[in-house]
C-alpha cells in the first residue's frame, strides 16, 4: 500500500511537471496550490483551528465571479482572469465567503460534525489567508478534516495540508478527506515510512554511482589507434 506521505511526493511531482509544460488552457489549477494548516487550540483542546490560503490571488477573482461578487467579464472567454489588487479584499469581506468557506471544509471528531465559524475581520486574503475555528462536543485527540476548496470551479485544484509535529497530506480529486492526530502525533520523519524513503534515496544514490563507475570503465577500455 502506497503510503500518504509517498502520495504526497509524488502528486508534488505531477504539480511541478504541470507548471513545467506549456499549455494552451488556463493555468488556475495547476499554478501554486492551496495550502491548509490544523491545529488544536492551546486553552481549549475542544477547538480545532483550520487556516487556509490561496495558491494564486487571480484564483480569489474566478472565487469572487463565481460568488456573485464580481462582474463576470472578469473571467475571459479563453479562461484567463482580469485580477485586480482589490478583489481579495472584496471577496474577503463578504459574507458568501465564510460561508463558502464552511461549506468546502469541514472537521468532525469522530462521528460528530464540530461547529466552524470564520475569523473576522479577514485581512489580506491573498497574502495571510483565512481561518475557521471549529467547535468540537468533546476534546479533541484526532479529527477528520474535509477540504473541497475551489474543487467546484475545477476538480484539478489540490490542497497542501500540514499539522502537528510535520504530519502532511495533499487533498485532491477522490482524497478529500483525512483524519490528523492532533495530541500524540509521531514527530514526521520517523518509522516506516521514513525508512522507506531513505531507503528509495540510497537506491537511487547507489545507482547513480554504479552508472557513473560504468561510464569512467568504458572509457578506459577505448584505446586510441
Amino acid at each position: 500500500m502506497v503510503s500518504h506521505s509517498t502520495r504526497a511526493l509524488v502528486t508534488l511531482a505531477v504539480i511541478g511537471a504541470a507548471v513545467a509544460a506549456p499549455s494552451p488552457a488556463p493555468a488556475h489549477p495547476f499554478g501554486d496550490p492551496q495550502t491548509v494548516v490544523i491545529s488544536l487550540d492551546e486553552q481549549q483542546p475542544d477547538v480545532v483551528h483550520v487556516k487556509w490560503r490561496v495558491g494564486g490571488p487571480d484564483d480569489l477573482t474566478l472565487l469572487g465571479v463565481t460568488l456573485g461578487l464580481l462582474p463576470k467579464d472578469r473571467v475571459k472567454a479563453d479562461g484567463t482572469v482580469d485580477y485586480r489588487y482589490t478583489d481579495p479584499g472584496i471577496v474577503g469581506a463578504s459574507a458568501q465567503f465564510a460561508d463558502y468557506f464552511l461549506q468546502r471544509i469541514a472537521v468532525s471528531n469522530g462521528t460528530q460534525a464540530c461547529t466552524g465559524a470564520v475569523q473576522q475581520p479577514i485581512q489580506a486574503l491573498a497574502l495571510k489567508g483565512a481561518t475557521a475555528d471549529f467547535a468540537c462536543a468533546s476534546p479533541v485527540r484526532s479529527a477528520t478534516l474535509a477540504v473541497r476548496m475551489l474543487t467546484d470551479l475545477n476538480p484539478a485544484y489540490r490542497t497542501l495540508a500540514t499539522g502537528p509535529e510535520g504530519q502532511r497530506y495533499v487533498y485532491e480529486g477522490g482524497h478529500d478527506s483525512y483524519d490528523w492526530t492532533l495530541v500524540g502525533a509521531r514527530p514526521a520523519g520517523t518509522g516506516k515510512n521514513a525508512l522507506v524513503q531513505l531507503t528509495a534515496v540510497i537506491g537511487i544514490a547507489l545507482a547513480l554511482v554504479l552508472a557513473a563507475f560504468l561510464l569512467v570503465k568504458r572509457r578506459r577500455r577505448v584505446v586510441p589507434a
